[in-house]
């Protein structure tokens, strides 16, 4: 299944992604894809609000991980400056996919074939200065459902 959703400022972008991180459980996986300053950490910042987290949401370039504690852990990743996905597996990406907190993964596309098959992608397109347009992507039913809901 998929969505397109178009936003209008940085401002929408957080609210998407707020309105996506109130409907995530634990184990969510999402995947998100764009080019740089198409929005990824602007989106992330409001799953994270979503999830109930309240700390500066920065994006994890140089570190490749934050975690956040809000209702359920908020697991960032940045592989932006990744070139091998043996360093995800140094920093325990496995432990972080099967834990109870949410995983996202700004620029996923990198390593696609890593993640597991239940998973909700976004791909983010800037469309103009502020303007954005989402597409999300899924095959299994839970993200199905989420995809659904988002943009009532």
């Amino acid at each position: 299944m998929e969505k397109i959703i178009t936003t209008y400022s940085e401002a929408e972008t957080e609210a998407l992604g707020k309105a996506l991180g109130e409907l995530l459980f634990p184990g969510a996986v999402i995947l998100v894809n764009g080019d740089l300053g198409a929005g990824k950490t602007a989106f992330a910042r409001g799953v994270a609000r979503g999830l109930k987290i309240s700390a500066p949401i920065t994006s994890p370039t140089f570190t490749l991980l934050h975690v956040y504690q809000g209702k359920i852990p908020f697991y960032h990743f940045d592989l932006y400056r990744l070139d091998d996905v043996e360093e995800l597996y140094e920093i325990g990406m496995e432990e972080y996919l099967l834990g109870e907190g949410v995983s996202l993964f700004e620029w996923a596309e990198k390593f696609c074939e890593i993640f597991p098959l239940e998973k909700l992608v976004v791909t983010i397109v800037a469309t103009g200065p502020t303007t954005r347009l989402f597409t999300f992507s899924a095959q299994s039913d839970s993200y199905i459902k989420i995809i659904g809901a988002l943009g009532r």
